[in-house]
């Protein structure tokens, strides 16, 4: 998880400016200053263990151009520097270069421990409303390795991602290859006696790590809100380290 930063691109240390960069929508970018050469439903699971330095940096944003980007002191693909200049309107990117991964989540959203889980954002005031990733090992190469689609998502919504008292329903279930990498990208509901909610899940495996990304809300929000949590689930992407 990150909180935003206002550390100079002279103080920025090698080890920070590979965890995480926060990049604004296009329109809002200012030109950067001129820099030197030498001058970037909920799970429980058992977290990476990382150092306390690594876990420092893990927690902390820069906010930057596309411009600084292009000067920062680790090289920035293409393919992301391109990604972030396409950032939709009333949104920002989420690039962890460190982990593989990134996502765009809307601007007024603000980070929050969500045990488990390498990343979340939430709204400001509804807990609920939120996005999380988190990723664990695993030896296989491809998410088609965990089985069908349908059998991987019945096998999650009924004995892993739910409680006992909720019962699942499933609305939209996609297989999607972006830049040679198949995603499993899926919608649902669960339902208990007090309580619904509903959400995306965007899942893939690469680096030899299974990823998840849930983005839910419950259902009173997700009538209101769905089209804007579906940029947030669509936008997720993981790339090679």
């Amino acid at each position: 998880m990150a909180t935003t930063s206002s550390l100079s691109l002279s103080c920025v240390s090698t080890t920070l400016a590979k965890k995480l960069i926060n990049v604004p929508h296009s329109h809002e970018l200012t030109p950067p200053p001129t820099a030197s050469p030498a001058a970037i439903d909920s799970i429980t699971c058992t977290r990476e263990s990382t150092s306390g330095k690594e876990s420092d940096c893990k927690r902390r944003l820069l906010l930057l151009g596309i411009g600084a980007l292009a000067t920062s002191l680790v090289p920035v693909s293409p393919l992301l520097a391109a990604e972030a200049a396409e950032v939709p309107k009333g949104f920002e990117a989420f690039v962890d270069l460190e982990d593989g991964y990134s996502y765009y989540h809307p601007l007024n959203w603000v980070d929050f421990d969500f045990l488990g889980h390498d990343s979340a954002f939430k709204d400001r005031v509804f807990s609920i409303h939120n996005c999380r990733v988190r990723f664990r090992p695993t030896k296989m190469k491809d998410i088609k390795d965990l089985g069908p689609i349908d059998e991987v998502v019945y096998n999650l919504l009924n004995h892993v991602y739910n409680a006992v008292t909720q019962i699942p329903t499933v609305y939209n279930v996609e297989e999607r290859n972006i830049d040679g990498r198949n995603y499993y990208f899926f919608e649902y509901r669960f339902t208990s006696p007090n309580y619904s909610s509903c959400s995306f899940a965007n899942i893939t495996i690469a680096n030899g790590r299974y990823y998840t990304m849930i983005v839910g809300a419950n259902e009173r929000r997700w009538k209101r809100y769905r089209d804007q949590l579906k940029v947030i689930a669509d936008s997720f992407r993981v790339f090679d380290i």
